[in-house]
C-alpha cells in the first residue's frame, strides 16, 4: 500500500462569511497541492460557521445538489488535486444536517451526516449512514466531533475496511467547559485510534467567538494511539504526516 500524505487544518472560525472561508479554503488547498498532500481535512461546519438554533441553521444551510453557492465553490476548486473533507451545514428537503462532504476535482464524492448529535444540537437532524471512501488504495471514513465519544461509531468504519478515521471537530465552548475538556479531548481520539488499529486525523477550530473559546485539538494519531503530529494550541496551523 502506498503512503498517503494527509494535511489537517486548524483555523479560526468565520460565521456567515462563505466568501471569506472560500478564499481561505482555496489558499489552503493550493498549499496542499504544492506540498503533495493527498487528503486535506477541515473543521466541523467550517464553511458557514457552527450555529445551533434552527432558524439560523436554516438560513445558512446549503443543498449538496443544485445549489448556486456550493456549485460556484466546487467550480472554483475543481483544479485542486487533493481530495478534501469539508464540514458544512446541509439542507436536504426539510432536513438540516451537520455534514462532512468528501470532494475531489470539483465533485462531491459523497458525504457523512453526523449520527451522534450532542444534546445542544437538537435543531439538527441526525444522519443514519456511515459511508467509507477511497483515495488511492486507502479507505477512510468520517466521524464528526461528538461521534468520538462513541467507540461503536469508529468500529463501524473499521469494520467496513477503513484504515483512516477523519474527525472534523469544533470544540468551541464556554471557558469553564473548555478548561475541563482541554486535557481529555486528544485522549478520546487516541483511544479511538488504538481500539480500531486505524490512523486518525482531527481538524479543529481555534480562538474566541463572543463568549466561547476553543484551544484547538488538531492532530494526527497512529494506530497505536500515539500523536505523531499536532498543531500548537491557541494557534492556526496545519498538521501534516505521511501515513504508511
Amino acid at each position: 500500500m502506498t503512503d498517503m500524505r494527509i494535511a489537517a487544518f486548524q483555523r479560526r472560525p468565520r460565521f456567515g462569511d462563505i466568501a471569506g472561508t472560500a478564499d481561505r479554503l482555496a489558499a489552503d488547498l493550493a498549499w496542499c497541492d504544492g506540498e503533495g498532500a493527498t487528503l486535506a481535512l477541515f473543521p466541523e461546519c467550517y464553511l458557514q460557521g457552527y450555529v445551533l438554533d434552527r432558524p439560523a441553521i436554516g438560513r445558512v444551510a446549503l443543498a449538496l445538489e443544485e445549489d448556486e453557492v456550493l456549485d460556484g465553490l466546487l467550480a472554483r476548486l475543481k483544479p485542486v488535486r487533493a481530495t478534501f473533507i469539508l464540514g458544512l451545514i446541509e439542507r436536504h428537503g426539510r432536513f438540516l444536517f451537520n455534514t462532512a462532504a468528501v470532494i475531489r476535482s470539483g465533485r462531491i464524492l459523497g458525504a457523512y451526516r453526523k449520527i451522534n448529535l450532542h444534546p445542544k444540537e437538537k435543531s439538527f437532524d441526525a444522519g443514519h449512514e456511515s459511508p467509507v471512501f477511497e483515495v488511492g488504495d486507502w479507505r477512510f471514513g468520517v466521524n464528526i466531533c461528538y461521534d468520538g465519544f462513541f467507540p461503536e461509531a469508529a468500529a463501524t468504519l473499521s469494520s467496513k475496511g477503513a484504515r483512516l478515521l477523519c474527525y472534523p471537530v469544533n470544540n468551541m465552548m464556554p471557558p469553564d467547559a473548555a478548561a475541563r475538556w482541554r486535557p481529555k479531548t486528544v485522549d478520546i481520539l487516541r483511544s479511538r485510534a488504538a481500539e480500531t488499529g486505524c490512523w486518525l486525523a482531527s481538524s479543529d477550530v481555534v480562538g474566541e467567538h463572543e463568549t466561547m473559546v476553543c484551544h484547538g485539538f488538531t492532530c494526527i494519531v497512529n494506530p497505536a494511539g500515539d500523536v505523531v503530529a499536532r498543531v500548537a494550541e491557541e494557534s492556526e496551523g496545519v498538521a501534516m504526516f505521511d501515513l504508511g
